[in-house]
């Protein structure tokens, strides 16, 4: 398909961060309008990760560290608009799944997708699909089907996705995901601290640029699901792996833009979780060096211990030396979604 040029990386995908009041607020400086909202309480441990998309509503949560079932929570986001989104009046009081407690402060990821969604049915089986094809981000719900050994699904990106995170919404099921530098007869677990594993949730079928495939057995029959999936654009997203070397002048990781978000997960060995940076968090107030990295499969605060990496024009440079991001002969995958603004040739402008 037609290379689209993305010029301003906020109308795809931004970072805002804000502080909870407990009587209902609009966030604003998102710079569109997302469908994709993933919010984490920075100052406390016990707090989980609280994830809405469009298609299933956004008063609809799920938690990327649990394996616990989609729920309505109505003092989360209850509506999005043209430059962020609203959050309830946490009449629930203080708990791990609130996102406006007072005086408590958050982060939110956010990313574009195409609404509520519409019929897709690319696959041997309908789906519900809303999809940035510029941004190359789709947000897919399917309903499990056990009728059949396997089913595909549509994604409607138009090209191959390297990257998709799926689970059921209805039943307690971990997260899976598959990324295109892990084979495709494994898999990796967005709620675990594991390694790659073998895992046939995909039929060892790679993605195309139409459909992905689902074994009716990795879920529940009539299960309602949901995937994630993201495609690589130039100057905009990156989805590739590197190899550690132990020491704290680490391995440069070259994404052809400027990062504005950062998730790496050690694949050949477990113990170490999803790692996330973004450029509105450092101490130094978004500047190098980035220390200040919340973990996507734990409900822990921010960490500040060390596990540091740089922003840089074109990548990342990874500061430490720990198995967090930077064992020695380690593996890691990784996703990045850039700040730099792209020209008319493609090119991405890397200068700052």
């Amino acid at each position: 398909m037609a290379y689209t040029t993305i010029n301003k990386s906020t109308d795809y995908f931004n970072t805002v961060t804000y502080t909870g009041n407990a009587s209902g607020q609009t966030i604003t400086g998102v710079g569109h309008q997302p469908d994709f909202i993933w919010i984490k309480q920075r100052g406390d441990a016990g707090y989980d990760h609280s994830l809405h998309n469009s298609v299933s509503g956004l008063l609809k949560q799920l938690i990327s560290n649990s394996t616990s079932t989609e729920i309505t929570n109505t003092d989360t986001v209850t509506s999005n608009n043209s430059d962020g989104f609203v959050l309830g009046a946490d009449t629930a009081g203080p708990n791990a799944n609130s996102n406006n407690q007072d005086t408590k402060t958050y982060v939110a990821w956010n990313w574009k997708a195409n609404g509520s969604g519409s019929a897709n049915t690319d696959g041997s089986q309908s789906a519900t699909v809303s999809v940035n094809t510029t941004a190359g981000f789709s947000i897919v719900k399917f309903v499990n089907n056990q009728s059949y050994t396997t089913n595909t699904f549509g994604h409607g990106l138009g090209v191959v996705p390297k990257v998709i995170i799926m689970r059921s919404l209805d039943s307690s099921y971990n997260w899976d995901v598959h990324h295109n530098k892990v084979a495709i007869s494994k898999r990796l677990v967005l709620n675990a601290s594991t390694g790659e594993a073998s895992s046939t949730y995909m039929n060892s079928t790679s993605p195309t640029n139409q459909v992905f495939t689902v074994k009716s057995d990795e879920f529940d029959t009539n299960d309602n699901c949901i995937a994630f999936c993201f495609a690589e654009k130039t100057g905009y997203s990156k989805f590739g792996s590197y190899v550690g070397n132990g020491n704290a002048d680490g391995p440069f990781i070259y994404t052809g833009f400027k990062p504005a978000f950062f998730m790496v997960k050690q694949i050949n060995a477990s113990g170490e979780g999803w790692f996330m940076w973004d450029n509105k968090r450092s101490s130094a107030g978004g500047a190098n060096v980035n220390n200040r990295y919340l973990i996507a499969s734990s409900n822990s605060a921010d960490g500040t211990l060390g596990v540091d990496c740089d922003f840089l024009s074109n990548g990342v440079k990874t500061r430490y030396g720990s198995s967090a991001t930077n064992a020695s002969g380690g593996t890691y995958i990784y996703m990045a979604f850039g700040q730099s603004l792209v020209g008319s040739n493609n090119v991405p402008c890397t200068a700052r």
